[in-house]
């Protein structure tokens, strides 16, 4: 695959303005692709640190991914519900939704090939079938798969136009001042850390989330978040943002949990609300908090 820009910009190694560019690509490949030869700035090959001139033709010659067969591996789903179309699932913490580096098997994708016998939709390729949407891997609760591509579409419009009902529960740190609120905070990938988002007033994406207070503890908020949007990591961003990042998550928050053997941020999707995509009926599907957060909750002062 070829890929020709010309640089908007001046004196930036052209390893760091590309990843800027091309933000599939990280910055490690890039530098790759340049040592390779991959990466022509007005016809000749450069290093990594070349300083990019306003103007510079770069033409980059991507080789296209090899993808590798995707395993069905027999799980323990906790299903929710299923029919012909839909499937919902309750994922534990812990378990990455698809294949991806560091994650070849394991994945809730590996376990849906082994129970729906690879009749998923195919609409995101080969190494996410049947997922129209995702949560973190130390996120728990409600997810939806769809078994073939009408499905898939449908669902994918209600996310688009934001009708779909997400309730999401936290613990967050210190003390909410209000009982409720809305944070309305566009949010985009950090400007210096590609594996963080943050908000971003400039590059962002459209961002709301409506927050109620659950319970109040000494130093923690037990709190409801209810999604308008669908934003990578946007309660964590989003609740960061305010001063109150989630318990747990040593991302957007301290690097150190003051709980011990906490792993991950403390969140839950507990309920999803959806449109039928073949009977046009409104279904809502919960999930009951897992284990650990209802342990938390009780022992929390």
């Amino acid at each position: 695959m070829i890929r020709e820009l010309t640089a908007d910009a001046s004196g930036v190694r052209i390893d760091k303005y590309l990843s800027g560019r091309l933000e599939e690509l990280s910055r490690s490949y890039l530098q790759k692709l340049l040592k390779d030869g991959g990466v022509l700035v007005n016809g000749k090959a450069v290093k990594s640190n070349y300083p990019v001139a306003e103007g510079d033709r770069i033409l980059l010659e991507v080789p296209e991914p090899e993808e590798p067969e995707i395993l069905a591996e027999p799980m323990d789903l906790d299903i929710l519900y299923e029919d012909a179309d839909i499937l919902l699932v309750n994922k534990p913490k812990g378990m990455v939704v698809h294949p991806a580096a560091g994650h070849a098997s394991g994945t809730l994708v590996n376990g849906l090939m082994h129970h729906c016998r690879g009749q998923l939709s195919g609409i995101n390729g080969v190494l996410r079938p049947g997922i129209v949407h995702r949560i973190d891997m130390d996120t728990t609760g409600v997810l939806i798969v769809c078994k073939n591509d009408k499905a898939h579409n449908a669902i994918a419009e209600q996310l688009k136009v934001h009708s779909i009902t997400r309730r999401y529960y936290a613990i967050v740190h210190g003390n909410l001042k209000e009982e409720s609120g809305t944070i309305d905070a566009p949010i985009g990938r950090h400007p210096t850390d590609r594996k963080k988002m943050s908000i971003n007033e400039k590059n962002g994406k459209p961002a709301v989330t409506h927050y109620r207070v659950l319970k109040r503890f000494r130093r923690f908020t037990y709190v409801e978040c209810q999604l308008e949007t669908g934003r990578t990591h946007q309660i964590r961003v989003h609740m960061a943002s305010i001063g109150h990042p989630l318990l747990g998550d040593t991302v957007y928050g301290p690097a150190k949990p003051p709980i011990a053997g906490l792993q991950g941020q403390t969140l839950h999707a507990g309920v999803l609300g959806i449109i039928h995509p073949s009977t046009g009926e409104y279904m809502e599907f919960t999930a009951p908090l897992p284990e650990y957060f209802t342990k938390l909750l009780n022992t929390l002062d």
